[in-house]
């Protein structure tokens, strides 16, 4: 389960961090009143639980109440990402010296929680550890260990933190870290961490993401999950008896059964690679539910390749081997490139099936790597192309 930033920034205040003060709100009349009431230049944004929204045009600076009414009225019921707008956040407008970037995530490789810190705060994390991966500092805490003092003082030493403010980062470190055990969390981010005009530090955006198995102990944050902050591909899915969840990469992967999905997200990674989704096929999937799973991811138009691997056990490799061949022959034809992984069950009838098939930008590959490299390949030079 993924908060939006206004759900995350509560869970942040309660826990003693500084955000600035807001109103979510779903009418530009209602924008207006909470601009009045801050008294100040506000921002308003999108409330959607996906990053990216400023590049995507999801928030906007108003100075006055009637300037943030017109704001709030051409973002709600806009489409951003995918998503259907259906609140804003009316936010008091910071005056920022500095960013910063924090967060605390789960390192899958590693099999281990994974502290980042980095004072290029307000970009896309991914293209700072790309093009000045020196910027970044990682520290992999052992869970048995716990976080200590020497690693917030490795941690900020490396990251470039000011000496002056090593008190108050210190303390934030702290805070994400307690918030990712006790909500059982995949990730908590903070980006952009604000040194303001008058020095500072303030959460000005915030991102949650929950282990939805581990939900049942945290009501306060179920509560919270709405059907309509929910991508229209996860409903579409749902509606199909997919278990999908959307992601910000751009390679689909199907799978059957979770480990397995989980695993071959795990391999794109390692090759450079970000899956856009999740999508569980089940075991025993017959052709028609794979048929209906290369309905719905294709149909994500941040998809540029997708992934197709499959364990033969209960289900029977030529069952998904035809299922691919109905879909794509149902929708005349595949828009992306498609890696084929089978093993188990029926693999040779199923390999054999494609092959026959010969349908052009189908591709089997032997082994779990191959898939996985092959298909971030495909993605970089057919998002290029």
């Amino acid at each position: 389960m993924r908060l939006t930033e206004a759900q995350s920034k509560a869970v942040f205040r309660d826990a003693g961090l500084p955000v600035p003060d807001g109103e979510v709100v779903s009418s530009p009349e209602a924008a207006q009143a909470a601009a009045a009431r801050l008294g100040t230049r506000v921002a308003v944004k999108v409330q959607i639980p996906i990053g990216g929204r400023g590049k995507a045009g999801g928030i906007k600076l108003a100075d006055t109440p009637e300037q943030a009414a017109e704001a709030a009225r051409a973002l709600l019921g806009a489409r951003i990402r995918g998503y259907l707008v259906h609140q804003v956040l009316v936010e008091r407008a910071s005056s920022v010296a500095s960013e910063y970037y924090l967060s605390v995530t789960v390192d899958r490789a590693r099999q281990m929680p994974v502290l980042i810190f980095s004072t290029a705060g307000g970009m896309d994390i991914e293209d700072v550890a790309e093009k000045t991966p020196e910027r970044i500092a990682k520290l992999w805490v052992d869970p048995s260990l716990g976080l200590r003092d020497f690693h917030l003082r490795w941690l900020l030493q490396q990251g470039g933190a000011p000496a002056d403010l090593s008190r108050e980062f210190a303390r934030f470190v702290r805070t994400l870290w307690e918030l990712f055990g006790r909500y059982d969390a995949q990730l908590v981010e903070i980006n952009p961490l604000a040194q303001t005009a008058d020095g500072r530090l303030v959460a000005l955006d915030g991102k949650i993401e929950i282990d939805d198995n581990a939900l049942f102990r945290h009501a306060d944050l179920a509560a919270m999950r709405s059907v309509e902050a929910d991508h229209p591909l996860e409903r579409q899915a749902r509606e199909q008896g997919l278990a999908y969840v959307k992601l910000e990469g751009d390679i689909g992967i199907i799978g059957n059964g979770a480990g397995l999905v989980m695993a071959t997200l795990d391999a794109v990674q390692r090759e450079g690679g970000r899956p856009a989704n999740f999508l569980d096929i089940g075991g025993g999937a017959r052709a028609e539910v794979v048929e209906r799973a290369l309905r719905v991811v294709p149909g994500d138009p941040d998809v540029k390749a997708v992934l197709l691997n499959v364990f033969g056990g209960i289900t029977r490799c030529d069952e998904v081997a035809r299922g691919l061949l109905q879909a794509i022959a149902a929708l005349g034809g595949t828009s992306v490139p498609v890696v084929v992984r089978l093993t188990g069950t029926r693999e040779q009838e199923g390999r054999a099936l494609l092959g026959e098939a010969g349908v052009r930008g189908v591709s089997s590959a032997a082994t779990f790597e191959e898939a996985a490299r092959r298909a971030v390949d495909l993605a970089r030079s057919h998002g290029n192309g």
